[in-house]
């Protein structure tokens, strides 16, 4: 399971998660800031202090926010 940046973090790029991310699986995109699946351990550590409320659980993601781990996925397999 991993945590997912979604499109709230487009206008404000706060960047609070990137700093408590313990394994820091949190890069800035040109739009926003992304989640590596791949690597996120599941602390919930950026949600905490995501002051946007941006960041949800994969697995809590409705139908329409699944684009942002698909999005999140690509951006992660094309670098």
């Amino acid at each position: 399971m991993a945590f997912v940046i979604l499109d709230p973090c487009g206008p404000e790029k706060s960047a609070e998660c990137v700093s408590v991310c313990p394994v820091d699986c949190i890069e800035e995109g040109p739009d926003q800031f992304y989640i590596d699946p791949d690597v996120c351990i599941d602390c919930g550590a950026c949600k905490a202090v995501c002051p946007v409320e941006a960041i949800e659980e994969e697995y809590d993601l409705t139908p329409d926010q699944e684009v942002f781990l698909d999005r999140a996925e690509e951006f992660f397999a094309n670098r």
